[in-house]
């Protein structure tokens, strides 16, 4: 029995945990010594952990592996992080999404992107490129091995010219998913007409645009630290990760870069475009619905974009794209709010933040739910989302 049981379930969101040299070992030779090593400062595992495993061929042990193989479809609320089954190997993780069973996983990096992603305008594009190439690189060869693993690619906007050349290459690799930034980008809206020509390349391919948390920095300035109280802990007991007043206002960089895109007639000028938010929380989608309408009801008499608009914010926003609830978040109340056609199931594996039992955490809020609803959650929307998922689905 595997941990999806008798459930088709697509997962929006599962990870890697890259060792040190992961963007070094794909990286062009010319800036190969100007990238950074993955730092694992701001997370739970540990620096002798990863010397650990680096000491042993970048691999686990093979007591530690058949360990967590004989946890069976517990293995997921047992063993999280870097200590888990494929967490850095792609060969271990065709043995996980086997004891998973998930149809489909989409898998986005967990600390490499941090220098790419960077919204520090002293980044070469060189360097800043390069990072991304190597990110890619890494990810399109991690998730060759099996078509369950959907890769995310990293697409920085700074330079539109280059973002488009990393969005061909990617696509031309097999890459499922095209990750960018929800901030700024650089001196430009990510809603510039600069961008066109990625939305449209996207739209025709069937790729779609996902956020992810990471993708803004995830603390505040420091000034709202200012406070004369002391400092206060973040959510692992230390100072460098999501402490409670971050986790508060986590959702606002993802929601002013949506509302942009709307209000500025990407997603009108590109209906077929999908997106997925995830790892950023549900639970303010559907006022967001009720917002935009407001705003775009009210403003379209003076604002000519908004009034040509053939379908109202909230009808853009139904078709083209899902969102990943937390799992402590009640998803039958946000379908209550909004509709059954926006939320995506997600385990976050390996990571901690997913919980020990996402299925039972999900299942347990959805029980008075319609049973069409389930699976639009579990599977219905992800396919909506990413239609390219179904070539291989049934293999």
């Amino acid at each position: 029995m595997t941990y999806a049981g008798d459930r088709v379930l697509y997962d929006a969101d599962t990870h890697i945990m890259e060792l040190p040299d992961f963007l070094k070992k794909f990286a062009d030779p010319d800036v190969r010594d100007l990238l950074p090593e993955v730092d694992y400062g701001r997370s739970l595992v540990t620096d002798e952990e990863v010397a650990i495993i680096v000491g042993n061929g970048s691999q686990h042990s093979d007591e530690h592996k058949e360990s967590l193989i004989a946890l069976g479809d517990r293995m997921i609320q047992e063993v999280k992080e870097i200590q888990a089954l494929g967490a850095f190997d792609k060969h271990d993780r065709v043995i996980a999404n086997d004891m998973l069973g998930f149809k489909k996983q989409l898998v986005f990096p967990t600390h490499s992107l941090h220098m790419p992603f960077s919204p520090s305008s002293k980044i070469p594009d060189k360097v800043r490129y390069g990072g991304a190439r190597a990110h890619n690189r890494h990810m399109a060869d991690f998730c060759s091995i099996d078509d369950r693993l959907m890769g995310v690619a990293a697409i920085p906007l700074e330079n539109p010219a280059l973002a488009l050349e990393e969005v061909q290459w990617s696509i031309d690799n097999g890459l499922q998913a095209m990750w960018v930034p929800h901030r700024l980008a650089g001196d430009r809206s990510p809603t510039h007409v600069d961008f066109n020509p990625i939305w449209s390349l996207l739209q025709e391919a069937q790729i779609p645009v996902v956020f992810h948390v990471g993708g803004n920095p995830l603390q505040l300035k420091p000034e709202w630290s200012n406070t004369g109280r002391g400092v206060t802990k973040d959510w692992m007991g230390g100072g460098e990760n999501v402490r409670a007043r971050d986790a508060a206002v986590l959702h606002q960089g993802i929601e002013t870069f949506i509302s942009m895109m709307v209000l500025d007639g990407v997603l009108e000028d590109f209906p077929d475009l999908k997106f997925a938010s995830v790892e950023l929380g549900a639970g303010w989608v559907p006022e967001m619905l009720v917002r935009l309408d407001h705003v775009h009801k009210a403003y379209s008499r003076v604002d000519e974009r908004l009034r040509g608009f053939k379908r109202t914010p909230s009808e853009q926003i139904r078709e083209q794209f899902g969102f990943t609830p937390f799992v402590f978040e009640d998803v039958s109340r946000l379908i209550d709010q909004s509709n059954d056609d926006l939320y995506l199931f997600s385990s976050d594996y390996p990571h901690t933040e997913g919980g020990r039992d996402p299925i039972a955490r999900f299942e347990s809020c959805m029980k008075e739910v319609p049973q069409a609803s389930v699976d639009k959650f579990n599977s219905g929307n992800f396919l909506r989302v990413f239609p390219r998922a179904r070539v291989t689905a049934d293999k």
